[in-house]
């Protein structure tokens, strides 16, 4: 029986045969604008049939350096309470960080990556490089405190991640209240609006990235409105002005060397995306994480991630 999968990689059945694991996080409960990233990681994985092994610029290909499988998609029980479908996710996560699988989640909305912290991280605050339109630091909307513009200022106060070891690049757009942008300055983190991301290119700003995260565990959030819409419009809340495709690949292939503990890609909306393109975008996007994860593999040969 052939199931279609992320990358066509192996449909994991036995954890501990893997180092990676593709997972899909179905959920949009948490949305403020347009829903339709619960059904962001089947079209990416549709898109991802077109991804090839061995990359461009490197020449390396992570299939052969680690295990990769594709862990499934989240099972939810409680999808009309945002607090619970979380719940959902951190324990189906941590049952793959349990057996040291590296996770790499498809979303789903941008709240699913405070679920996805908690079940990664136990041993302290890790760095974070998050790519977005949107700094997500937030406090309250509609009486939600887990709503998809809060995951980081919750992950700061729980402790799952170090603002003085955050990065926020491509932030831009208007905003009715200032209290995201306050929060992301004052709690410590470094934020790259897209102006100055233009205006320094982002070659310098991944440099920035490797110094501010450091040597340390670090997590990264691909939200897929950090890029303009004119390349990726099927998504919630669009932005323009955004990085395009090319810059957005330099700036992830800029990051090799990073210590990946798990990485994210969110907010396909594919009811938007009438060609595609935003899922494919997606699909290379979870490619080049999965590189960075293998180039940071010491095992050449395969085992142990």
């Amino acid at each position: 029986m052939h199931v279609p999968t992320f990358m066509r990689t192996p449909l994991i059945e036995d954890a501990s045969e893997f180092d990676v694991a593709l997972v899909g996080v179905p959920y949009d409960g948490a949305v403020t604008n347009r829903p339709g990233a619960r059904h962001g990681p089947r079209e990416v994985r549709n898109a991802s049939t077109m991804m090839r092994a061995i990359h461009p610029t490197t020449r390396v290909n992570p299939y052969e350096r680690i295990r990769v499988g594709d862990g499934g998609d989240v099972p939810f029980t409680r999808v009309y309470e945002p607090e619970a479908a979380h719940d959902d996710i951190e324990q189906f996560i941590a049952g793959f960080n349990r057996q040291r699988v590296l996770t790499l989640a498809v979303g789903g909305d941008h709240s699913i990556t405070l679920p996805v912290l908690r079940g990664l991280v136990s041993d302290g605050p890790v760095g974070l490089i998050h790519i977005d339109a949107h700094t997500d630091t937030w406090d309250e909307f509609m009486g939600s405190r887990y709503n998809h513009g809060a995951p980081f200022r919750r992950a700061v106060e729980e402790g799952l991640i170090d603002p003085a070891r955050t990065i926020q690049i491509g932030i831009r757009g208007a905003q009715d209240s200032t209290e995201g942008w306050d929060y992301s300055a004052a709690s410590g983190m470094r934020v790259v609006p897209m102006h100055e991301v233009t205006q320094s290119g982002v070659e310098a700003v991944a440099e920035e990235a490797l110094r501010i995260v450091g040597s340390g565990p670090t997590y990264l959030s691909f939200d897929i409105d950090s890029i303009d819409p004119a390349y990726a419009p099927g998504t919630g809340t669009p932005e323009i002005g955004g990085l395009t495709s090319v810059e957005a690949l330099i700036l992830l292939r800029a990051l090799r060397g990073v210590e990946l503990m798990g990485a994210d890609v969110v907010e396909v909306a594919p009811p938007f995306d009438p060609t595609g393109g935003t899922s494919l975008i997606a699909a290379t996007v979870l490619y080049e994480l999965l590189c960075l994860v293998a180039e940071g593999d010491e095992s050449p040969e395969g085992g142990e991630a």
